[in-house]
């Protein structure tokens, strides 16, 4: 399946410093990994839908309502610049 030249070359790739009792231990490891994957193949899955979770989930958001600031001047007061009823900012190009 997998062998030790191939998990040195991985290690060299994600810059890991493996000492060769590690590559032999990892070449077992993944080795044992890719089988139980190959077991998983096995099944029958075509009636499966796909899923991106295990458990539904949604987003709990609250509705955007727009609303009128009810102390205009307040706001325009704190401006750096105006320009009548409205902010005045510098031009971006």
């Amino acid at each position: 399946m997998i062998d030790r030249e191939q998990v040195h070359k991985v290690a060299n790739l994600a810059r890991l410093e493996l000492t060769p009792a590690e590559e032999e231990q990892f070449t077992t490891q993944m080795g044992s990994i890719l089988e139980y994957f190959e077991q998983l193949s096995e099944l029958d899955v075509s009636n499966v839908q796909p899923t991106t979770r295990a458990i539904d989930v949604s987003n709990i958001t609250r509705k955007d309502d727009l609303r009128p600031y009810p102390d205009r001047e307040a706001i325009l007061s704190c401006a750096p610049d105006q320009d009548g009823d409205f902010f005045k900012v510098p031009q971006i190009l």
